[in-house]
């Protein structure tokens, strides 16, 4: 048995050193963010997360969820957990106060979103979604719409959820067949969508749906796609939210993981709650935009999806360690004495310092991400604030599949570390690698992100965004003269004129066929994430090398860390070079029959 221990200090080192939390703070309407402010505020959720959310994630996995009596029920303690959370202000931490919200930065939400999913990702979850849906009708909503539903759904009174996926229409929203029929100065939707993450619980007096339909006569494909607000209850005459919608919950999903969040099939307009049938709903924003408005959801979801994916490595990781600490096994080759911990065993420690050394430096570009959203949104500069946003755009796609990827490989090393034992469930091992299976796949899977980076993010403006993304780290590297980092300087600047170079064979690939990018975005992807992961592995290193001789051993570690990160993962900078440069045509010339058997 392990206990979450909250990474506190590796938090406010991330946050301070490498995600600029100087700048945040100088940013308008920052003024009472400070370094106590963070590091307070990280303590406060580290103990919700260690008393409370951490010791209900295997009681959710054993019990799950259930649907009796046309009610979902979540598992023992998740009401009186949510109502704690809730009451504590955790769900409107980065909204605006005059919602309800605390109004603290992305920067410093980031890192709680972390927290929250390292203890209890299906739990987390639920926030999760309903901080997508608060995003997105501040900024599409009209103001009578942010006055019905934003003070409830900041507080956690209600919650939201994201509804784009049918069962024919996943990565391709252009095929959803849900209809919005115009009736008054309301909109009657009938369809069915899948996946709904926290689509029916006991949790709240009432969910708020934000479903994309088609209205008649809508342009065909994902152009005559509109977003619509669903509630659960609608008010009676006298304002209370106390009648029902046509939406039904029409079954639950059985998953590999994250048992414990309740994956809901829902059905609109079924008729089972309104003659004539049809769910109410309300436009949101224009008609026919309904992907641009739903892409605020899921740029944010991605990102959460990302931090999600650290959390539960990180979560995984401390679990292998302190099983490594505890099993003895074998001898040590050169005392000769045994049995010793297992943490002892050169290969062990390979397997903790690929998860350490990968959490640590994908947790800093998250928080990255989110810094670069605060000054995105805030900075009085308008080129820091454009350049911001493009750093945002290219860093999404990098954070979500990047942190996912690496994530599902921590977590089967933490499984990997505990032997056998990691196949049988109660050691707790094989649940952090169920939960973690679906983070590559929700919200725009790892190949869908690899085409957004491809296509969107390069070939769209001919490279010029992340042409000047690499001369921004190029010139931040170029700061670093400590002759100790030179070797490291030198693997960094090696890769800086890899994806160079790789950008300009990927523009000219785009120029032979569209396929022909595609066939290497996955390379392509990977490749970038080892240069952001290198480029704040190489700072920290930096930082850590100048306060190192007070004998502190965090900053021997951080050190000791990026050496092994430069050492283990960076070789893999020129793997993804040679299949940039190499792996497309194979995969456009091959003939689909290759995938039948011959006989």
């Amino acid at each position: 048995m392990s206990y979450y221990k909250t990474p506190t200090r590796d938090f406010m080192f991330a946050i301070q050193h490498l995600a600029d939390l100087e700048g945040i703070m100088a940013l308008p309407g920052n003024e009472d963010i400070s370094p106590e402010l963070v590091q307070t505020v990280i303590e406060e959720a580290g103990k919700i997360a260690e008393e409370i959310l951490d010791p209900l994630n295997k009681v959710g996995d054993l019990q799950g969820v259930r649907l009796e009596n046309d009610r979902v029920l979540t598992a023992e303690g998740w009401k009186e957990a949510y109502q704690t959370f809730i009451e504590g202000g955790w769900n409107g931490l980065p909204f605006k106060p005059e919602r309800g919200g605390q109004g603290l930065p992305w920067l410093i939400s980031t890192a709680i979103i972390e927290i929250w999913h390292s203890v209890n990702m299906s739990f987390a979850l639920c926030p999760l979604l309903t901080q997508a849906a608060v995003e997105a009708i501040e900024l599409h909503g009209s103001e009578e719409q942010k006055e019905t539903y934003l003070p409830n759904l900041v507080h956690g009174t209600w919650t939201g959820t994201m509804n784009l996926t049918e069962s024919h229409a996943g990565s391709d929203l252009s095929m959803i067949r849900t209809t919005a029929t115009p009736n008054g100065d309301h909109y009657l939707v009938q369809g069915q969508k899948v996946f709904i993450t926290y689509g029916d619980h006991d949790l709240t007096e009432n969910i708020i749906h934000l479903v994309l339909a088609r209205m008649p006569d809508a342009p065909r494909g994902i152009k005559g796609i509109s977003l619509f607000i669903i509630p659960k209850f609608l008010p009676d005459a006298d304002g209370n939210w106390t009648v029902r919608n046509d939406v039904e919950t029409i079954s639950l999903e059985h998953k590999l993981g994250i048992h414990a969040s309740p994956t809901a099939v829902i059905g609109y307009g079924t008729g089972k709650y309104r003659n004539p049938k049809g769910a109410i709903g309300y436009l949101v924003g224009e008609a026919n935009k309904g992907m641009h408005y739903m892409f605020t959801m899921m740029n944010l979801a991605r990102l959460a999806v990302g931090v999600e994916a650290n959390g539960v490595s990180e979560r995984a990781y401390q679990h292998s360690v302190a099983y490594a600490k505890e099993r003895l096994q074998g001898t040590d080759p050169e005392q000769g004495h045994g049995p010793v911990s297992i943490i002892n065993h050169p290969d062990v420690k390979r397997m903790l310092m690929v998860q350490k050394s990968r959490i640590e430096g994908l947790r800093s570009v998250g928080l990255l991400l989110g810094a670069s959203i605060d000054k995105s949104i805030k900075h009085p500069d308008p080129e820091v604030r454009e350049f911001n946003q493009l750093m945002t755009e290219v860093l999404t796609p990098i954070v979500k599949a990047n942190m996912t990827d690496f994530g599902l490989e921590n977590v089967s090393l933490a499984l990997q570390v505990h032997g056998g034992m990691g196949f049988i469930e109660e050691t707790g091992a094989a649940q952090y690698y169920r939960d973690q299976r679906i983070t590559p796949i929700y919200e725009g899977t790892s190949g869908i992100q690899a085409l957004d980076l491809v296509t969107r993010k390069t070939l769209r403006d001919q490279g010029k965004g992340v042409h000047m993304v690499i001369r921004h780290i190029r010139d931040d590297i170029r700061s670093i003269n400590d002759p100790k980092l030179n070797g490291l300087i030198n693997v960094m600047n090696d890769a800086i004129h890899v994806v160079e170079s790789s950008v300009e064979h990927i523009l000219n690939l785009g120029m032979q066929s569209p396929n022909k990018p595609a066939a290497v975005c996955d390379a392509y992807l990977k490749l970038w994430g080892l240069v952001f992961c290198g480029w704040h592995m190489l700072k920290a290193a930096d930082i850590s090398l100048d306060r190192v001789e007070g004998g502190d051993s965090f900053y021997a570690n951080k050190i000791t860390t990026a050496q092994f990160f430069f050492d283990h993962d960076m070789p893999k900078v020129q793997i993804y070079r040679n299949i940039i440069q190499n792996g497309a045509d194979v995969l456009v010339d091959m003939d689909s029959k290759i995938f039948e058997m011959v006989s």
